[in-house]
């Protein structure tokens, strides 16, 4: 009887949500009738508009979504992983069936600022929506012709794998009203041109936020922690504060490392790797010099970050320092320096590095496991490597020399425990 009565309540809202979304979500077309706002001939035929559209696809980062592994570009059918369930992107090709070819420009400006698709349906926010509807409306228009522009390919979309009652679509209602507001970006009059350019594109199209922060038990990004941090979801991989003032996971960062890592993926902070060697490889190194420098701009005036809290150290943190200490000398020094610099260019320093002293110890974990590699760029097209240790090292050593560099030269993050990289040793990758 008092587990009936627990159940009860959980299965009444239950009802009352998927009542409310049946109401407010109601089937059929879409809002916009077929044709409406249709965009001129002349228009999509418009070289200047179809380039200016690649370019703001790049940096929205889209292809790498919507490309499924060895697919063609923009075809869809990559299943994103998340707590949920994975949810498959969709054919952004204008094939006229299964892509964008039979949609007005109001149906795909509705999807990016609305999160609502063709049918009215409420897009799952892996589409990330959130952050797209600061786009402005001249933008969007661009990446539709862009689009429109593509050879069509006929690849049916493939079905979402979540589990109940996620699969549920319209439960996305209540979601929606919690955590979604629709608004396009408004520009800070006291500030410049190149730091507003900077804020429209972190806030939307490139969609930083989207990684760069913490999630609640529900999938809504925390909005009081803006850009501080966060591991993604089902991904395993901590994107680490952007902060540049005091405190921030970027502190002590120049503009022109920022730059330099978003142009080339390496920097003389540090390297890209994992999602984000992904980013700069098929986003980032195309954007403009202007744009990435907007962008450090404005991610140099975030505010200073609280001093954090420190983490409780593992007993016998001091005994883990010391063993990879030696495994350190052994199979790291040689590239990374014993004083934990690297070299300029070649390997990326160590000692102040955001991605060995982020909170969590997940990324230094994972590349000693996996190995580090940079993206290829048109700037760095043969960067250099950092080989797997899976198969060398046993856990309690992986343990030991993450430990040793989160706490060696003038890093002072907490060690991790062998418990910690069995977590993560055989964590499939997307």
């Amino acid at each position: 009887m008092m587990r009936l009565r627990r159940v009860l309540p959980v299965a009444i809202l239950l009802a009352l949500v998927l009542l409310a979304g049946w109401l407010l979500c109601p089937q059929g077309k879409a809002s916009v009738p077929r044709g409406a706002s249709t965009v001129s001939d002349a228009s999509l035929r418009d070289p200047a508009l179809i380039a200016r559209g690649a370019a703001l696809a790049a940096a929205g980062d889209c292809a790498a979504c919507h490309t499924e592994q060895g697919g063609v570009p923009y075809a869809g059918g990559r299943l994103l992983p998340t707590p949920f369930g994975a949810i498959a992107t969709s054919n952004l090709t204008p094939d006229r069936t299964t892509g964008l070819g039979d949609w007005s420009f109001e149906d795909f400006w509705q999807a990016l600022h609305a999160g609502i698709g063709r049918q009215r349906e409420p897009l799952y926010p892996a589409f990330p929506y959130t952050s797209y509807t600061r786009l402005m409306r001249d933008d969007a228009l661009a990446i539709y012709v862009y689009l429109q522009s593509l050879p069509p390919v006929h690849r049916a979309n493939v079905p979402n794998e979540l589990a109940f009652p996620y699969s549920v679509r319209r439960l996305l209602v209540a979601w929606r009203a919690l955590y979604f507001r629709e608004g396009t970006y408004q520009p800070d009059a006291k500030r410049t041109a190149t730091w507003n350019r900077g804020a429209y594109l972190v806030q939307g199209l490139a969609h930083c936020n989207e990684c760069h922060a913490p999630r609640n038990a529900r999938g809504a990004v925390v909005p009081e922690r803006f850009l501080a941090g966060g591991e993604i979801p089902a991904q395993h991989w901590y994107a680490p504060d952007l902060g540049m003032q005091a405190n921030g996971g970027l502190a002590g960062w120049s503009a022109q490392d920022l730059v330099d890592l978003l142009r080339t993926g390496q920097s003389a902070r540090g390297a890209a790797f994992g999602p984000m060697a992904d980013v700069v490889r098929q986003s980032t190194q195309h954007m403009s010099d202007a744009d990435l420098r907007a962008m450090a701009d404005y991610l140099g005036t975030l505010p200073a970050r609280p001093v954090p809290a420190a983490a409780p150290d593992l007993p016998d943190a001091d005994h883990l320092v010391q063993k990879g200490a030696e495994v350190y000398r052994q199979r790291c020094s040689d590239c990374h320096g014993a004083d934990g610099r690297g070299v300029s260019g070649v390997y990326p320093p160590l000692d102040g590095n955001a991605s060995v002293v982020e909170p969590t110890g997940i990324n230094a974990i994972r590349v000693v496991l996996l190995g580090g590699f940079a993206p290829s760029t048109a700037a760095n097209p043969r960067p250099y490597s950092m080989p797997p240790y899976a198969q060398q090292l046993d856990d309690a050593e992986v343990a030991a020399v993450v430990s040793y560099i989160r706490r060696a030269w003038s890093n002072h993050a907490g060690a991790v425990g062998p418990q910690d990289v069995g977590r993560y040793r055989h964590t499939p990758e997307d």
